[in-house]
């Protein structure tokens, strides 16, 4: 069989020398990220992914490297910059998907919200467990029903005295089963308002959707609140309305654009590796001219995707950042991490649909993150409304 172990790694990235536009402590960031990965997640993630397998054990170990929060400051987060978070999210997904996700969902959702919203005591209890790997935090805002739509959600607290009564139920929740503390978003009298709501507090229960095709190796969870008694200390204080919880799906979004180039960068140097070593008709099928057009027009659309993600990285170390965006780096990166996992699988021909080689994983993975924390449509029309000045997807 083939291997791929001789790929250079991160060669189609090579071709514009996009190394050298970053500074040495990137490069060593992003250099750190990938050995920890090539040791303790390449080996295996194949077979986790088809055990539907999360490696909870990994957790410390992520927080020990420094990679969960990495870009927030204090409470013993790294404090890294856009560029450097960016690059270890490239690094995560081009291992997989599942393994970004939940660096993303710990450090851009979950802490997030508490470092950005939260009162002091909630910042001293959970950021340093959870920059330390030592608690799991999740994010509760979708709903089956209201995905697109979270203003419409149906999940409410209501006052009770001194403390909220919250009753509702979340879907599509990255860490749900594993999480010590969900922050969970309701509709109240006021408007939307957050809380921190523990694991074990009664009336909170988490229930794993088994039956996925996409994000195997990632724990994916459906949350429910039957008369969760809460203290008013466990509501986010300078949460408020639903921009409060977009604010940190923008967050989380930015990882996600970086995420889906290591997706694709993996895809095509795997490809590259094994269309140099597997022969047909007495040569490397990189020597036909239909592959080594399929290998330029991926590689062109990768460096595009990755000079793009810089520009927006160094457009957040900046402060200036927009929404839209985030939105154009998730719409555009993605989309084309899909085409190019898509493409790559055609490489291997039949050896592709097995788990021996990472492109149909990727491709399935991003089906999935071509749809969460937004869909390509409604990205789409943010990018729209940015355009003409009219909210096409509001009522």
């Amino acid at each position: 069989m083939s291997t791929v172990d001789d790929a250079p790694v991160g060669a189609a990235l090579e071709l514009l020398n996009i190394s050298s536009l970053l500074t040495e402590d990137q490069r060593d960031i992003q250099r750190a990220v990938a050995e920890f990965l090539a040791d303790r997640v390449r080996p295996h993630i194949g077979q986790w992914s088809e055990d539907h397998h999360f490696p909870r054990d990994l957790v410390p170990e992520l927080g020990k490297l420094g990679l969960l929060g990495m870009h927030l400051d204090g409470y013993g987060c790294a404090g890294v910059d856009a560029v450097s978070y960016g690059l270890a999210c490239l690094e995560l997904e081009a291992a997989d998907s599942g393994l970004r996700s939940f660096v993303s969902v710990q450090g851009s959702l979950a802490m997030f919200a508490i470092w950005r919203f939260g009162s002091e005591n909630q910042k001293q209890e959970w950021l340093p467990r959870l920059a330390a790997g030592d608690a799991v935090g999740c994010f509760g805002l979708t709903e089956a029903d209201f995905g697109s739509n979270p203003a419409g959600m149906r999940t409410h607290a209501v006052r009770d005295g001194a403390d909220w009564i919250l009753t509702g139920e979340k879907m599509w929740i990255t860490n749900g089963s594993l999480a010590d503390v969900a922050i969970v978003w309701a509709m109240t009298d006021e408007g939307v308002r957050g809380f921190l709501v523990p694991r074990g507090t009664p009336g909170f229960s988490a229930s794993d959707i088994s039956n996925k095709l996409a994000l195997r190796a990632s724990i994916t969870s459906e949350l429910s609140f039957d008369n969760v008694r809460l203290p008013d200390s466990a509501r986010l204080p300078e949460a408020h309305g639903l921009r409060a919880p977009l604010t940190c799906l923008d967050e989380a979004r930015f990882g996600i654009l970086f995420g889906a180039v290591g997706a694709g960068r993996d895809s095509l140097d795997s490809a590259l590796a094994y269309a140099g070593s597997r022969i047909q008709f007495d040569r490397p099928i990189s020597a036909f001219q239909l592959t080594q057009q399929k290998l330029a027009d991926m590689a062109i659309e990768l460096n595009n995707s990755m000079l793009l993600a810089l520009h927006l990285a160094r457009l957040k170390d900046a402060g200036e950042i927009k929404p839209v965006h985030i939105s154009m780096g998730k719409l555009n990166n993605v989309r084309a991490a899909l085409a190019i996992a898509r493409q790559c699988r055609t490489i291997f021909g039949g050896s592709g649909i097995t788990t021996d080689y990472p492109p149909l994983r990727h491709a399935i993975n991003l089906e999935a993150v071509l749809t969460y924390e937004g869909t390509a449509e409604i990205h789409a029309l943010t990018i729209g409304q940015a355009l003409t000045g009219h909210a096409a997807f509001s009522g």
